[in-house]
């Protein structure tokens, strides 16, 4: 199981997608003392994965002693980073620490788009920078790409970049339209474009050594069957089921862009709120609506629930309206059911 914590607010960039719309630090963020407490109840809860996110996580202070704590409870520690703040010492210093794996963000091989898109000149040049010192300290990175209409034609490319750094996967992020990713709704794909990319990135999966993964795509679980593509992954959408995130304040939700409370680790020990939060317990029903409910593949798949709220008014059990598959065939592109 999986868990995100954005560790702080803070970030050194102003990155047009951000769910978090992060940029300054909330004067009540988790203290050392409430993060720890909160590490432990996770790891009571049966997680094993602890992803330290934003912000840009490396801007907290505690950061390393976090990581420590973490790792002494039996969690497996990794990165969402923008990459920038990643020196040799620094990469050194997270591997001593107990950090497993660094994700970086790199939206384009194009230098000027993608510091366009994180608003923040020299951030290409900054995650390369962040890959480079990974490598050489022996901590193993992966690159996160926001899958978007302007940067989809180079997918292929910049996973072969991924794998001339050395990086051990390349995990693409669809966009969802929460926080300041709703005002660049119209740049995401539409249903047809979501179906090809996805059948694209399974076809790269065979002729690549590393791992791609589609994340906030979920169909790709049904498209990789299709195609014979091996994969480890068992399940596409997580949310409430193996994953959730909690904000720097310590409001639990079940992903980044499923904005619904599910409670808050400052009242209810993180382990309670796994364990009974009403949110958890009707996701896990998988009693999905439309096509996701007679869907031969939902058990594997589940389209994402985020997705689905944001656009059916906040019902996260209604249909995916990206998903092109009917339930048991594919329906015409910009149909509903």
């Amino acid at each position: 199981m999986i868990v995100s914590w954005n560790t702080t607010n803070a970030c050194n960039m102003y990155c047009a997608h951000c769910y978090r719309d992060a940029g300054a630090r909330l004067e009540d963020e988790l203290s050392t003392g409430e993060a720890k407490k909160m590490l432990g109840e996770i790891a009571r809860a049966g997680f094993k994965i602890m992803i330290f996110s934003g912000g840009e996580p490396l801007l907290r202070p505690d950061i390393l002693e976090l990581v420590r704590h973490a790792a002494g409870l039996g969690l497996r520690p990794v990165f969402g980073t923008n990459g920038t703040l990643i020196t040799e010492e620094k990469a050194l210093a997270l591997k001593a620490a107990g950090a497993l794996g660094m994700g970086i963000s790199l939206d384009s091989l194009d230098e000027k788009k993608h510091d366009s898109f994180r608003s923040f000149p020299g951030a290409w040049a900054g995650a390369v920078r962040g890959m480079e010192a990974c490598k050489k300290a022996g901590l193993p990175f992966q690159i996160h790409t926001t899958v978007m209409d302007w940067n989809a034609p180079e997918l292929e490319a910049m996973t072969n970049f991924a794998v001339e750094k050395g990086a051990v996967a390349h995990h693409f992020f669809f966009l969802v339209p929460t926080g300041r990713g709703a005002e660049i709704e119209k740049t995401s794909l539409d249903a047809e474009a979501y179906e090809a990319v996805l059948t694209r990135i399974m076809a790269k999966q065979k002729t690549v050594p590393i791992e791609l993964k589609p994340t906030c795509a979920p169909q790709f679980m049904r498209i990789a069957k299709e195609m014979n593509v091996e994969t480890r992954f068992r399940r596409g959408c997580l949310a409430g089921l193996a994953y959730c995130i909690i904000g720097p304040r310590g409001k639990v939700q079940p992903c980044a862009y499923l904005n619904i409370e599910a409670g808050d680790v400052r009242k209810t020990p993180f382990d309670e709120i796994w364990k009974n939060a009403e949110i958890f317990r009707r996701l896990r029903t998988l009693d999905y609506k439309g096509a996701c409910g007679v869907c031969k593949y939902k058990g594997a798949c589940g389209c994402c629930r985020a997705r689905a709220a944001f656009y059916a008014k906040g019902d996260y059990m209604a249909e995916e309206p990206w998903c092109l598959y009917n339930g048991n065939s594919f329906r015409p592109s910009g149909t509903s059911l």
